[in-house]
């Protein structure tokens, strides 16, 4: 993965390029990249990871809540540290507010910018007034995924019961490009990396990119 001031910072610029103000203050609008050790965080690729990924993915992480920052994003750490675990590169790392125009936008801009495989978000699935990541994500996808959400909510059920029916998290793609997203607590998007898209994801990039 690039480090600051290398062509990760170049996509962040991209990014942010209509909002002129993130560039003179540090908010949760501020796209920050980094990158961490799996070692760091104590937890790595489990068996069920370990079956032949075609493909490395071209990451990019996205955090959607009116209260995390960078700082203490924790789901956003556990996601970047998990995907490169599985040896994807993470090529960006953001937070925005639960601001449906402003995720739908974002996701938008990395669709296109022929930089990006797959776009990992966690924040918003929920059913409270401002959970509206799922309205953001689902009018961009060309293609769903619904085998995610099912399969996310099983296990879920398995570990809190019945309060997984209030998820809904979603996959799909745009583009050549994937999106999934996940609710925003850490265990959670520990489950959906895990289980669900560490495993699989070299495999789907690679059926996207057939022609």
């Amino acid at each position: 993965m690039p480090g600051p001031g290398k062509e990760g910072n170049l996509l962040s610029v991209f990014l942010d390029q209509d909002n002129p103000e993130a560039f003179d203050r540090p908010s949760l609008h501020t796209t920050v990249v980094t990158r961490l050790s799996p070692a760091s965080i104590g937890y790595g690729i489990t068996p069920t990871m370990a079956h032949a990924a075609p493909r490395k993915a071209r990451v990019y992480v996205l955090t959607v809540s009116d209260t995390r920052t960078p700082d203490d994003d924790e789901s956003g750490r556990t996601l970047r540290t998990m995907a490169e675990g599985a040896g994807h590169e993470v090529v960006g790392y953001g937070v925005l507010p639960d601001e449906p125009d402003q995720v739908r936008a974002r996701c938008r801009a990395l669709c296109e910018s022929a930089g990006v495989d797959a776009i990992l978000t966690s924040g918003g699935t929920g059913i409270a007034g401002r959970d509206t990541t799922y309205e953001a994500i689902a009018g961009l996808l060309e293609k769903t995924l619904p085998g995610f959400g099912e399969l996310f909510r099983f296990l879920s059920y398995q570990e809190i019961g019945s309060k997984a029916l209030a998820s809904r998290a979603v996959a799909g793609t745009r583009g050549e490009v994937l999106i999934f997203a996940m609710p925003g607590s850490t265990k959670a998007v520990r489950l959906a990396m895990e289980k669900l898209i560490a495993p699989e994801l070299g495999h789907l990039v690679g059926e996207l990119k057939k022609k």
